[in-house]
């Protein structure tokens, strides 16, 4: 019986195959190594300024929101004004 053996590219891990069937026989994941403190504080204190940097963006980005829908409002209204002699269709209808 003929095996390969195969590291998955996402996960690192073991694979062996069985030839013939295609069957995986064995599973043996990557051994992660043992962070330090000072490296798992590191990455949280990117985690939270990461955080931070996106919640500063939504913040802006929901002021700038009440002015940009106000001025498609007005937009929609000239539109409407403009069309006032027209009969509404509904675009259901138009089949």
């Amino acid at each position: 019986m003929e095996k390969f053996n195969i590291i998955c590219p996402c996960c690192e891990a073991a694979l062996t195959i069985d030839a013939g069937t295609g069957a995986i026989l064995a599973h043996e994941e990557k051994k992660k190594p043992v962070a330090s403190f000072d490296a798992l504080k590191d990455e949280l204190s990117k985690q939270k300024d990461l955080r931070e940097q996106l919640f500063s963006q939504e913040m802006s980005s929901m002021k700038d929101r009440e002015r940009i829908l106000e001025e498609k409002f007005q937009e929609a209204l000239k539109k409407a004004d403009t069309r006032s002699g027209e009969p509404f269709r509904n675009p259901l209808d138009m089949d």
